[in-house]
């Protein structure tokens, strides 16, 4: 028992690493490594000539690349205006802590201000990334920019805004990230799991066994990484040189998810509905026919986009659940039997494939 304990473990620990390694070492992220290395040398090379500020306080226009630096332009764009918009308030309330340490009241009294103050503030949903900044800002403040508040702030904000500035710059002109077509691939990927998942549980009702309830979580997770993956591409698009150009691979990704979402879910209940199928002999007939339905649309769901073949096999799920509905016993009660069940959400499956014929 411990021996497979630890097995486990192990197996667990090394594929949380390549999983790791996987994302630390995407194409993608190395190229967003890349550019934010040279965003942060070009703003730490020109900061000191940044009006308003001094010298010394130019290791802050880094800092401003690294609080701007995201996968997408518009991302970068958000982050960096609100990470801005946190400083200054950040600043302001700094200073107000500066005011309250210059009379009789200790300086601790002024960090447990600025810093209650700064928290509070950062409770505003509004300013996203920014919201962590607030706190930060006000604490420098106080701290450093004692001697000389008025030029530690002006120079803290105007260089902060700089980085941030070459960030979204560079984020822009070096290879601008647009990843509509990556979505694309993803979606393909969930379309793929779906019909082996449906391969999988046409299997099961042909064998009258158990479906595997581990591709349950694992089609739920494969979903949640897509959908995800679809909005970030969707945001890529904003404020992309060729943006426009790619408005049709946006909006066929966005009817691809939607429609998935639908079939995954189907799916799912799917799962469900087979679990609760008589196991006696006389429904040996009935297991055949729908093996043969949940099998057939499967086909139609791995079918690509626009496939010539895609409205035929759709035609031929569509009659291999008519043989469902046909051969199913008619029940005197009002409930719904487990076979109608099945037969509702393959129906609903196959009505979601069918736009993409």
């Amino acid at each position: 028992m411990v021996s497979a304990h630890r097995t486990r473990t192990a197996n667990a620990l090394a594929t949380a690493a390549r999983t790791a390694g996987g994302q630390a070492f995407a194409t993608s992220r190395l190229l967003l490594a890349a550019k934010t290395a040279i965003a942060a040398a070009i703003a730490w090379y020109l900061a000191p000539l940044v009006p308003f500020a001094h010298d010394e306080y130019s290791y802050y226009a880094p800092l401003g690349v690294l609080v701007s630096m995201y996968p997408t332009i518009a991302d970068s764009a958000r982050a960096g205006l609100q990470a801005v918009a946190g400083l200054a308030i950040g600043i302001a309330i700094g200073l107000g802590g500066l005011w309250i340490v210059s009379g009789p009241s200790p300086r601790i009294v002024g960090v447990a201000i600025v810093v209650a103050v700064g928290v509070a503030l950062g409770g505003i949903r509004a300013l996203g990334p920014g919201r962590d900044w607030i706190a930060i800002a006000a604490l420098f403040v106080l701290l450093l920019g004692a001697g000389d508040a008025e030029g530690f702030s002006v120079s803290y904000l105007a260089t902060m805004a700089f980085g941030v500035l070459v960030g979204v710059v560079v984020n822009l002109l070096i290879v601008p990230p647009l990843y509509l077509r990556k979505a694309s691939a993803r979606l393909t990927q969930l379309r793929d799991a779906v019909a082996d998942r449906l391969d999988m549980l046409a299997h099961a009702v042909s064998t009258a066994s158990t479906p595997d309830t581990a591709g349950q979580g694992h089609l739920s997770e494969i979903l949640d990484a897509v959908s995800a993956d679809v909005r970030e591409a969707a945001r890529s698009r904003k404020a992309h040189p060729l943006g426009r150009r790619r408005i049709g691979v946006e909006n066929e990704n966005d009817r691809r998810m939607r429609a998935l979402e639908t079939i995954v879910r189907q799916t799912l209940e799917l799962t469900s509905g087979i679990e609760g199928l008589p196991l006696s002999a006389d429904a040996g007939e009935q297991r055949r026919l729908l093996a043969e339905a949940i099998r057939a649309t499967g086909r139609a769901v791995s079918r690509p986009v626009d496939d010539p073949a895609a409205a035929d096999t759709i035609d031929e799920a569509e009659r291999a659940l008519e043989r469902v509905v046909a051969a199913v016993p008619a029940r005197t009660d009002d409930r719904i039997s487990p076979w109608t069940r099945t037969a509702v959400d393959l129906g609903r499956i196959i009505d979601a494939s069918r736009p993409f014929t």
